[in-house]
């Protein structure tokens, strides 16, 4: 049995528009400390790590953990219903998700549940990152839409005081160069020069989780995956680890 209020659905639905973007289906754990969910792209180049605090909602009810499949695109589409003034029902009974949209009058969804096995996921906890930047999200927004302009990929370039993007593409190219003490870059840390290069489609992907932070955190390394870190306040956490592109410097 879970039961669950929660007012407001951006905390659920911002975050789930950007795994859905990456990720159609994967297995959700409820637990007495929230609704949490771990899955990699068919490519496995990607992995999202979402958890959706107990925290946010209004009540929580749970008799024991559950893990439920569930396609994702479909549970969007359902949530993406909610006004920003609704107020969310989740009670999971068997294998149905009932979800009801209160405000006046009460919609009423049912959501299946899918029988899915969870696939390996590379152990993003193990990795170990150099640099660490944390950055103003609509600065980051725009340095990536730029790089697009001119390739599909780009690098991240830091030194220990200085933050780059670059993308270069065979005519033109595009930068954006932040040094400490610029107010889009909040904080720097990294002991050594360092380069890695990504795909510009997953951060384009990614980055439209930024609505539920006020900055976010990147941690990569030379050559290296990358960890993208959105979090708000103790109520939900979003975070993507992306696989590198082999540096073309």
């Amino acid at each position: 049995m879970f039961k669950a209020i929660l007012n407001g659905p951006s905390l659920l639905v911002d975050p789930l528009a950007s795994i859905a973007e990456l990720i159609d289906e994967g297995i959700f754990k409820i637990t007495s400390s929230g609704i949490s969910l771990v899955a990699a792209d068919r490519a496995m180049v990607a992995v999202a790590d979402f958890h959706l605090s107990k925290n946010a909602f209004e009540s929580f009810e749970i008799d024991s953990d559950q893990s439920i499949g569930l396609n994702i695109t479909n549970l969007l589409s359902v949530l993406k219903r909610a006004s920003g003034k609704d107020v969310l029902e989740f009670d999971l009974v068997g294998n149905r998700l009932t979800i009801k949209m209160k405000n006046g009058g009460t919609r009423r969804f049912v959501v299946p549940l899918i029988d899915l096995t969870q696939d390996e996921i590379p152990q993003i906890e193990q990795l170990e990152f150099s640099t660490k930047a944390e950055l103003d999200p609509g600065t980051l927004q725009s340095g990536i839409e730029d790089a697009e302009i001119v390739s599909d990929s780009v690098l991240f370039h830091t030194s220990p005081n200085k933050f780059v993007m670059r993308s270069e593409g065979d005519s033109s190219s595009a930068e954006l160069e932040l040094e400490t003490g610029n107010s889009h870059l909040l904080s720097l840390e990294t002991d050594s020069e360092t380069k890695s290069r990504y795909p510009l489609d997953y951060l384009k992907k990614m980055v439209k989780a930024a609505k539920i932070a006020d900055s976010v955190m990147i941690q990569f390394g030379q050559d290296y995956p990358m960890k993208i870190s959105f979090k708000a306040g103790d109520k939900a956490s979003l975070q993507f680890v992306l696989a590198p592109r082999v540096s073309e410097d």
